[in-house]
């Protein structure tokens, strides 16, 4: 199964960070693909840490730190709840009786180590506001303005 919390977390910081007025948690899940429900417990690790606020007085989230200043390591860890990139697992149970099966764990274990550690730190190097801009960008090129956040 894929995990999508992230790819769904930016889709939604993207909204509140662009949207002329807040967003109820029904809006947000259509344009998501998804129900409100999910979206509110997305908010909820995102709220957590202190990527959104609830808006006082209305309904809707606020973006708390600058687009630029988001980095996307900052919004994967927050929306897998976790405290380091993980991208891979190593299967269970290989057989000691087959020398691939023996070694096959402590070499992917530390490749997949490395991996993530890369991916970490490509994810830090790149913003919130890196995305918009792409997303801005992508609209201009297929031409698909109508909606298009200013």
């Amino acid at each position: 199964m894929k995990d999508t919390r992230f790819s769904s977390a930016l889709h939604l910081l993207v909204l509140v960070s662009e949207a002329e007025t807040p967003m109820s948690s029904e809006q947000m899940a259509k344009s998501m693909g998804t129900n409100a429900s999910y979206v509110r417990r997305l908010s909820g690790s995102l709220r957590k840490a202190g990527i959104v606020q609830g808006r006082k007085g209305s309904a809707g989230l606020r973006l708390v730190p600058e687009a630029s200043k988001l980095t996307l390591l900052d919004v994967y860890l927050a929306a897998c709840e976790t405290d380091h990139v993980k991208l891979f697992e190593v299967h269970r149970n290989p057989s000691d009786q087959c020398i691939v099966g023996r070694h096959i764990a402590p070499v992917l274990g530390n490749m997949f180590k490395d991996l993530e550690e890369e991916a970490a730190r490509d994810l830090q190097s790149r913003t919130l506001a890196d995305c918009i801009a792409a997303l801005r960008a992508h609209a201009i090129q297929t031409n698909d303005l109508e909606g298009l956040m200013s």
